[in-house]
């Protein structure tokens, strides 16, 4: 039997990623600090299998590495395809009577070829609304410490014991 998340999608009820009833234990700001809590129950022998570390609050942050050109686009393009085509050339070299070097060479400069001419392309399509590079990446601006309902007590009994380890409900 399987039931619906909030977002209306299918969660099994034997996934490793959800508790049954969850608790709960504290609520921090960066991930070192629910790791240590988590750590520190594991240290004192708590039933760890019954925790969960749920980041929350995401964020999507993109940093710009740089301007794009034709020039940086052309490049990258002939880089990946010949990457693609050395990768073809070995495949066809096992099943091929030609020289190793003559098969890796062809299919090197076919697939340089292939890449710029798809690269540039790509390019030209968004018509300069993207002229610059970047990384992405989704971060937790907050990271919560759930365990089971069955054992919430115990844990915070123990984290009692950890100087720091539950934050501050007045601040």
């Amino acid at each position: 039997m399987s039931m619906n998340s909030p977002a209306g999608r299918r969660v099994d009820p034997t996934s490793p990623l959800r508790l049954e009833f969850p608790q709960s234990l504290a609520v921090y700001d960066d991930y070192a600090a629910a790791q240590r809590t988590v750590d520190y129950l594991s240290d004192q022998k708590f039933p760890v299998e019954q925790v969960l570390i749920v980041g929350t609050d995401l964020k999507r942050i993109e940093r710009v590495t740089g301007r794009l050109t034709t020039g940086r686009v052309a490049a990258g393009g002939v880089l990946s395809g010949l990457w693609l085509g050395v990768f073809v050339g070995l495949l066809f070299s096992i099943f091929s009577e030609e020289p190793l070097l003559t098969t890796l060479l062809s299919t090197a400069l076919v697939g340089a070829l292939f890449g710029v001419i798809w690269a540039l392309v790509g390019y030209a399509a968004t018509r300069g609304r993207r002229d610059f590079s970047s990384v992405t990446q989704v971060v937790a601006t907050r990271y919560e410490v759930l365990v089971e309902h069955r054992v919430a007590a115990q844990a915070r009994e123990l984290l009692a014991g950890l100087p720091g380890s539950l934050p501050d409900p007045f601040a």
